[in-house]
């Protein structure tokens, strides 16, 4: 079996178009997985850029890739660069053991960046980090060094410094063993000298190297003392085990240097990755928790010979049928065995294992804690559920996804596109769990729900491009809610007599406003009988049923409790059925009198402008009906934080351009609902009835 300490799980983050599908290229070219090298920009890279603004950072063609660098084994996870699909980086986060972070040598820290360097601080990955693209016009490796300190609050332990810069780059220099890697004009990643360091650069060389001496001696005090009373010469042994100890412990950030393109720097990053990222025996183990989410207080620890757990982390569909992407955290996994989802409570039978290696797979017999593969045609499985061994039922840590708020109706410009279409948003769902669809049973339209515009945009011009569906796209749609803000007694009887047996059902009851997020709720106090309890079930289900459409223009009703308190039953005409339909229309004859209300989703915004446009942005945002939370100051700008009603935030990124010259950058995720003003309210009842009269 592998040696565990010689597994290296890492994912390679970045802003859109850091270079991080050039990064990817390269560490397959050196660690030998592909030998001619495709480029991005030729549309030839192995992990396949799509055309849709670099939408996933790097690939859908494969989610990881395995590969092998000095007798270490990488499996190298893909996480997307965009913020609508912070979802996939969470993910991706949880399967990590470390992390390489691309930042571009001229555009810097960039506001993307810093989302997915925050949720790996949350998260508690270590990482290296690398300023690629140094041979652009315009970079500077001590600028967005410098930037890393103050926007990302991060300190970077700079490992190799670049020699020349721009059209002049020619290499780097080992700071640690003071030489120089020089490149020559052949692109080939091999060639490469070793030299002493040019005159210019060697006092810089030696001033970076005492910083890296006692920044990674602060991992360890005692050699620390040693070393600053003058006692301690140290070994560059004993500096590579205190850098280890304080990347794993988050203390600083390995830095690194060069041009992926022009394959320089390369190798030092992958020898970084061996001798400073963590086994996956290194990092805390993952918490298991009840069906609810809470913890139990057990761990699936990385060990192969403790029962199998493993969590599902994206699924995909590529040419060769559906996979679904796995990390082992304990235990075996053979061809043949069967598994329980303790999400289903199914279990599944393990067919075809498979091991990405760019655009090839490898048949696997046999995988073990700590490997990340593919398994083939899996039936119910879904992104965040627990695969375990069916005699030892556990679930890792559940992935929590939002709710989507926001919704477009698309129909097929064809006629004969429909089942294409249908066939193509099934799997887009399955590999997407913030993505949603529905019909309205009404009007026969297909209605896409997702997280923001951008996120539904992409959605509808994959559907375009990768499976070829045209679609007119309607209007963008706020998922409205409604409520009750009183409560109100009172009575309703069902009977209808026709020859035979006939319908009897009476019911008493209170209508009044739950606590927030409770949902729908029921409770009885009848004494005496005169409701039995067996209508009960029935009588909730009536209500509950009719919680979908509210009175004020239709959309699910929220938070709402009834109780039962009184009735009247017949002895032959009573009957489930009745008293189902009784609630119902007491469900229609009541909530217009208990103050129903409309209700808007709220937005949690986040908004990254330049100083001197931070009064436009505050205004504008107050237009908007915002209400400004915090701003915080930043070395490069300011961050608006706010709440803003989602309706108002339609074509945002355009406006929010315009008054910061193109340099503002905005995020949002849902935050709550909250009652929508008078005005507002009567617009989306005006909105709703007209489009129904269309109907």
């Amino acid at each position: 079996m592998s040696d565990l300490s010689k597994y290296r799980n890492i994912g390679i983050f970045a802003h859109v178009d850091a270079g991080k599908t050039t990064t990817t290229e390269r560490i397959l070219k050196l660690t030998g997985k592909i030998h001619k090298l495709g480029e991005v920009h030729d549309g030839e890279s192995t992990t396949d850029f799509m055309e849709q603004e670099a939408e996933r950072g790097i690939t859908i063609q494969s989610a990881a890739v395995t590969c092998e660098w000095k007798k270490h084994r990488f499996n190298v996870i893909d996480t997307p660069g965009h913020v609508d699909f912070t979802v996939e980086v969470y993910r991706s986060l949880k399967v990590l053991d470390g992390g390489i972070g691309v930042f571009c040598g001229s555009g810097g820290v960039e506001p993307q960046s810093e989302t997915n360097w925050r949720y790996a601080n949350e998260s508690k990955v270590a990482r290296l980090i690398f300023v690629n693209k140094l041979d652009r016009l315009g970079a500077n490796f001590f600028r967005v060094k410098d930037q890393v300190k103050k926007v990302l609050g991060a300190n970077p332990l700079v490992m190799t410094l670049p020699i020349g810069e721009e059209d002049d780059f020619v290499g780097v220099i080992d700071v640690l063993d003071q030489k120089a890697y020089i490149w020559d004009d052949s692109g080939l990643p091999e060639n490469y000298e070793v030299q002493d360091i040019p005159a210019d650069l060697a006092d810089q060389a030696a001033e970076y190297r005492e910083q890296l001496i006692e920044t990674a001696l602060e991992a360890d005090e005692d050699m620390l003392m040693e070393y600053l009373e003058g006692e301690l010469d140290p070994t560059i042994e004993q500096i590579k085990a205190c850098i280890r100890k304080g990347t794993n412990e988050l203390l600083f950030f390995p830095t690194f240097c060069g041009s992926a393109f022009k394959n320089k720097g390369m190798q030092l990053l992958l020898d970084a990755v061996v001798d400073y990222l963590p086994s996956p025996t290194e990092v805390p183990p993952q918490p298991l928790t009840d069906e609810e989410g809470n913890p139990t207080g057990k761990f699936a620890i990385v060990d192969a010979d403790e029962p199998f757990r493993a969590l599902a982390f994206k699924i995909m569909d590529d040419r060769f049928g559906a996979l679904t992407f796995i990390r082992i955290y304990s235990g075996r996994l053979k061809k043949g065995d069967t598994v329980l989802n303790s999400f289903t409570g199914k279990t599944e039978r393990i067919g075809r294992m498979v091991e990405m290696q760019a655009d090839e797979r490898t048949e696997l017999t046999e995988a073990q804690a700590g490997d990340i593969l593919a398994i083939v045609g899996m039936k119910n499985v879904q992104t965040g559920h627990t695969l375990c061994d069916v005699k030892n039922e556990c679930t890792l840590e559940a992935m929590v996804f939002p709710e989507p708020v926001i919704s477009i109706a698309v129909a097929p410009k064809d006629k004969g596109s429909t089942e294409k279409m249908g066939i193509a948003i099934g799997k887009m769902v399955a590999e997407d769990p913030t993505f949603q669809v529905e019909t309205d049973e009404e009007s026969g339209e297909t209605i896409l729900r997702g997280m923001g515009e951008l996120h539904l945009d992409i959605k509808v011009d994959i559907l375009k491009r990768t499976y070829g569906v045209e679609l007119e796209v309607g209007k963008p749609q706020v998922a409205y809610r409604e409520t009750i803000t009183k409560e109100v007694e009172d009575s309703y009887t069902h009977k209808k007599q026709s020859g035979g047996s006939g319908q009897f059902g009476k019911i008493d009851y209170r209508i009044r406003p739950g606590e927030v997020n409770t949902g729908f709720k029921f409770k009885s106090t009848v004494v005496g009988g005169n409701v039995p309890k067996e209508f009960f079930p029935a009588i909730e289900k009536g209500f509950a049923s009719m919680m979908q459409e509210g009175p004020i223009a239709g959309f699910p009703v929220l938070d709402v409790e009834v109780e039962l308190f009184d009735g009247g039953y017949h002895a032959v005409d009573s009957s489930a059925i009745a008293f189902e339909i009784a609630a119902k229309g007491a469900f229609r004859q009541s909530m217009p009198k208990a103050g129903a209300q409309l209700l808007e989703p709220i937005m949690k915004v986040d908004v990254f402008t330049p100083e001197d446009h931070v009064g436009d942005v505050i205004g504008d945002l107050n237009r908007r009906r915002g209400m400004i939370k915090d701003q915080e100051a930043g070395t490069t700008g300011v961050r608006i934080k706010a709440d803003v009603p989602l309706s108002e935030m339609f074509g945002y990124i355009g406006h929010l351009r315009t008054i910061t010259s193109g340099r503002g950058q905005f995020s949002m995720e849902f935050s709550h609902y909250s009652a929508a003003p008078q005005n507002v309210a009567e617009e989306v009842i005006a909105e709703v009835k007209a489009r129904k009269d269309a109907k």
